[in-house]
């Protein structure tokens, strides 16, 4: 019979570490295996247990899902496989363990996501006549045309001036992430999150830029000269890291004691203009709640972990859905700690565990959003309920 749903028992995440920093050295292996071996621990599962490994990532090619399989120790007869949805492709990874699970095709998965950019091949174009050189590619390999398809940052341009968020507005909103994130330090909100890859303090936080003051914000050069209102300053940057989810059937949970979980309820993934890619998280989420069907409304969201490749995509996906500010990213979101392409969306996983789960106090947020935008104009929504 199979089974319905499935449950997240445990999730971890290493320390997000700029281009090479803190994981220059790392191959995506012994950046992934650690945190995936601290994972199963919290767990109380077994390596051997488990039955398939799916993993995200955008830029290493090949299948390094089994070489981190493998290298987290797990059998030589477990599954593994590697999905590319560029930036939305651990949040697809987990959607993907869930229905296997639904399906009652395994038990117990491993699923997230794993980027190390410092470590990845470079890509080489080939040449298409005798004559001439090969040159490194100048786009990302899921970009389509390069006369239509926007960088990022132009991406959420056009969506900042369709919708009038003004760069004062934006500044203040990174501001405000950079504030939450070091409260969040300070409170020890990532203890427990964060598995320290060597035990040393270095690796138990995020490799970000300290917190700067809203002067120095507002005094970052925009990236269009013109008019523009994105900076290095209210944007993500490129980031190495992991983050993976232990995640089993409801006969396993309740193997396990019926431990405090995740319950993975509703996701939608969408596609929209590649120059519309800042507000393709907008469209999911909205078709999300389209799909409950007035069970669920946006304003029941306890938590929201948005992607927030900008600030202006972050103001925007509250603005459109009548979000309160505060309850997205209350620990800070990827201007501060970095977007690492394939890895973001099981890191957003990683935060509601610790949002709702591991630090939910005497009164836990029962309904929790996860929203991931994706180059190419994709966009994915996961609705998830504590149990």
């Amino acid at each position: 019979m199979p089974e319905t749903t499935a449950y997240i028992v445990a999730a971890r995440r290493s320390a997000l570490g700029r281009v090479g920093g803190l994981h220059r050295g790392r191959r995506i292996d012994a950046l992934a295996a650690p945190v995936v071996v601290a994972a199963l621990q919290d767990a109380g599962v077994a390596a051997a247990e488990v039955e398939d490994l799916v993993l995200g990532n955008a830029t290493e090619g090949g299948n390094p899902a089994r070489l981190i399989a493998l290298a987290a120790g797990l059998s030589e007869a477990v599954a593994a496989t590697t999905i590319d949805r560029q930036c939305g492709s651990s949040l697809e990874a987990i959607i993907a363990a869930h229905r296997a699970i639904a399906l009652g095709d395994c038990e117990i998965a491993v699923a997230g996501g794993a980027e190390s950019l410092s470590t990845a091949p470079w890509r080489i174009m080939r040449p298409r006549t005798l004559y001439q050189t090969p040159h490194f590619m100048r786009y990302e390999p899921a970009m389509t045309d390069a006369a239509d398809e926007p960088q990022p940052f132009e991406a959420s341009e056009t969506l900042a001036h369709a919708l009038g968020i003004s760069r004062q507005e934006q500044d203040e909103w990174a501001f405000a992430t950079h504030a939450n994130a070091a409260r969040a330090r300070e409170e020890r909100s990532f203890v427990g999150e964060i598995v320290p890859l060597r035990a040393n303090a270095e690796e138990a936080r995020d490799e970000s830029a300290a917190a700067p003051d809203l002067d120095d914000i507002s005094e970052s050069v925009p990236f269009a000269p013109d008019g523009g209102t994105l900076t290095p300053a209210n944007t993500s940057a490129m980031h190495d890291g992991a983050a993976f989810a232990v995640m089993v059937s409801e006969a396993v949970w309740q193997r396990l004691g019926q431990p405090p979980a995740l319950r993975l309820l509703r996701t939608v993934s969408v596609g929209a203009r590649p120059t519309e890619e800042a507000a393709a998280p907008i469209t999911a989420a909205r078709k999300l709640f389209e799909r409950l069907n007035g069970s669920l409304h946006a304003g029941e969201i306890g938590v929201v972990e948005l992607s927030e490749s900008s600030a202006a995509q972050a103001i925007a996906f509250a603005r459109s859905l009548k979000l309160d500010p505060a309850r997205i990213n209350p620990a800070g979101g990827a201007i501060v700690r970095g977007h690492p392409f394939g890895a973001s969306g099981a890191v957003l996983v990683a935060r509601l565990y610790t949002d709702m789960v591991r630090r939910s106090g005497d009164n836990p947020t029962r309904f929790g959003l996860a929203g991931q935008g994706a180059i190419g104009g994709l966009g994915v929504a996961v609705l998830f309920e504590r149990v």
